[in-house]
Order: structure tokens, then sequence, then C-alpha cells
């Protein structure tokens, strides 16, 4: 199988590694030529163009920052796709993007399948990440040997659009335990308590998190760079109010999260690190939020073994 992989930055250039290390054959491309020769040097051969790796790959993954980069990709692809083709999405993007470009996909005879990932840029590097696959059961199955290079936990979420929804539902999430976790941490320095030991407090209660486990290390050693930045946030929650809204459903933590990140980009820059929003507390307190011996950026630890899929039992029983 060739594969070719759009799309080299944060999350992109880790996933593309994964499959590189375990030995898949890859054309990459990106708009940074250093990426791609990084890449090259590596064993990957230049991709050229979308619309030249489609032609020559048999799948061909996006990784991209927007819903519009990623449909600017596609629309360069698309005339070279057909029967026995596959677009892997795994940019996290509009879950209507996902199905207009699919319907596209669908009409030249060839497959998509979105598969946005989550767990973090350092476990993005290690191949340990969990990956949410929606499409045709047909086209998971068919990539599903890449996703087991890329990520440890795969979820086939069900029909295209449904795992992007889930992304965005996940990422929204996280970003109000980031939120919440900047307030606890600022309260109980306030409060007089030791930092390092509200962490591990909150670590080995009910109140911890993915997030604190994570992300409040790097915010008490001041590192605050988590490899995601501000405009991505907002990206994400966007979505997830958006898709909020037309469903009608009346969210008010949604909207006060979408303030506060917004003003984190004023502060500091629209690209500014997402765990700098600590900062706005710290400006307001004239406290300051750190702590000794926790780690300036993540190591994912977990041994790399080949990935596997999730299914409920439910979902089980059916296929049975």
């Amino acid at each position: 199988m060739q594969v070719g992989f759009i799309g080299l930055g944060n999350v992109g250039g880790k996933l593309a590694g994964s499959l590189l290390r375990n030995g898949i054959t890859l054309s990459v491309h990106d708009l940074d030529p250093a990426l791609v020769a990084r890449f090259v040097a590596r064993g990957a051969s230049a991709g050229g163009s979308p619309a030249a790796m489609m032609d020559t790959c048999d799948v061909v993954i996006t990784c991209l920052p927007s819903p519009a980069a990623s449909a600017a990709v596609m629309a360069e692809m698309l005339p070279q796709m057909g029967p026995g083709k596959i677009w892997m999405e795994m940019s996290t993007t509009d879950a209507d993007e996902i199905l207009r470009l699919g319907s596209e996909v669908a009409a030249t005879g060839g497959m998509a399948v979105e598969c946005p990932v989550s767990g973090g840029c350092h476990r993005a590097d290690t191949g340990n990440i969990s990956i949410f696959a929606g499409g045709p059961r047909p086209a998971v199955e068919a990539v599903l040997p890449l996703l087991k290079r890329m990520g440890r936990r795969i979820l086939h979420t069900g029909d295209l659009g449904t795992a992007s929804k889930l992304k965005v539902m996940t990422n929204y999430l996280a970003t109000v335990h980031l939120v919440s976790l900047c307030e606890a941490l600022t309260t109980m320095k306030a409060a007089g308590l030791d930092l390092a030991t509200t962490y591990e407090a909150i670590r080995i209660s009910s109140g911890t998190s993915f997030v604190h486990e994570t992300e409040s290390q790097l915010i008490l050693s001041g590192s605050r760079d988590v490899n995601f930045t501000m405009d991505l946030v907002q990206k994400d929650i966007g979505l997830f109010q958006k898709l909020a809204d037309m469903h009608d459903v009346p969210l008010e933590v949604s909207p006060l999260i979408i303030d506060i990140m917004a003003d984190g980009q004023r502060r500091y820059g629209e690209r500014a690190q997402s765990d700098r929003i600590i900062e706005r507390l710290e400006e307001a307190t004239g406290l300051s939020i750190l702590a000794d011996g926790f780690p300036t950026e993540l190591v994912d630890d977990e041994p790399e073994e080949e990935g596997y899929e999730i299914v409920r039992p439910g979902l089980r029983a059916a296929a049975e």
C-alpha cells in the first residue's frame, strides 16, 4: 500500500513519523519545504503536490490546521480520486464539511474516512494516541492497519461526521478542564497551600483529569508549552458551540470559555500556547503559579505497541 501524508505540523508530523518508523512506504507534502526535507532524509519520498500524491497513492492522509485548508487540498486531489482510492482526514474539522467532501469523494467511487486523534502531541509522537474513526465500515477496515501504526486505541464512531463531532466535544471538555484547573491552582495558592501538594491532591482525587496530569505540570514548571495554540483551541471550541447552536442546546459554560480564551489571545497573541491562559489569573492576583520539580515538556513513557480497536459490547454483538 502506497501512502501519502499531507500536513507535517505539530500533530501531523508525529503521526507521519509513526508510519515511517513502522515501515510504511510514505510520500509526504507540506507547504514548508524544510519539513518535507526532514522526512525525505528519514526515508520518505517527496509527494510533489496533493494531486500528484492522490494519483500515485492508494491512501492519502491529511492533517491540516483548518477546514478551509482541508477543502483547498481536497479540491486539488479530487480529480485524481476514483475506485480504490481512500482519503483519510485526520484534521480536527467541521462535521458538515466532512460530509460535503465525503460525498464528493464517494461520487468518484473513492472512499472517505475521518480519523481525528486525541491525547496530546507527546502521545502522537510515540504511536500511543487515541483515534476516532468515522465512516463506512469497509473504509475503516481498509485503513485499520495504518491506524494501528499511528495510535493505540481506535474507536469506530459510526457514520462519516460522527468522529468530528466527538473530537470537538473532547477538545471542549479539555479546555473546560484547563480553565478550571487554572482557577483551582490560583485559589489554592492564594489560600496559602503548597502547589506541589495541591497538584498531588488533585491527581489522587475525584478532581483529576488527563488535562491535570499533563498540562498542570507544564503550568507549574513555567514551561506552558503544550504544543497547542490558542487559535486552535478557539477553532475547536467554536465548532463545538456551533454544533450546540445547530441543535438548540442552550450552553452556559461554553460561551464563557470562548470569551476567556479570546481574552488570552488579545493579551498574549493569537497563536500563544494555550497553557498561558493561567497568566490572566497571575496578573489579576499578583501570584506566581509555579512549583519546583515539574517537567518542562511532556514525555510519553508508555511502550509503543500495535494499536487495537475498541468495540462496545452492543456493537460487537450486532457484528456477530
